[in-house]
């Protein structure tokens, strides 16, 4: 049986608060805060406690999918991004950029959500822009 903890940094808001990871035998087992972290002081919130869940939960998507013929389907990376890409330049085309709204994620880090509204307000030209991380 073997035993670790993992410092590392929660993704679920802007806080940045730090907890280890329990893991025994390379499985996620549990939460603990870090006592001597700065921002959380031994503290977490809900989510922070439940982190550990996620991660390896039966209903996390790993594969991308598509829907063919009203099937959602495995597809390769190559493909969803090809798919994506084509039917956002056809919906900016035929609606305009303000037809798209983009939705970011609690479960990626700061960084990624920066980017991806920076995407959307460069790339495709809209400011549709929301968050579902709201503490």
């Amino acid at each position: 049986m073997e035993y670790n903890t993992t410092l590392t940094t929660c993704t679920y808001c802007g806080c940045g608060c730090n907890f280890f990871l329990e893991t025994l035998d390379g499985k996620l087992t549990n939460t603990i805060p870090c006592k001597t972290s700065p921002v959380n002081e031994g503290k977490l919130c809900i989510k922070g406690w439940n982190v550990h869940q996620f991660v390896q939960s039966d209903r996390r998507l790993t594969r991308p999918l598509v829907r063919k013929d009203g099937e959602l389907t495995e597809v390769s990376w190559d493909e969803a991004i090809s798919y994506t890409a084509d039917r956002l330049k056809k919906i900016k085309a035929d609606k305009g950029p303000d037809s798209i709204g983009f939705f970011a994620s609690a479960k990626v880090t700061n960084e990624e959500n920066f980017l991806m509204q920076k995407f959307a307000r460069a790339a495709v030209g809209t400011n549709n822009v929301d968050h579902c991380a709201r503490l």
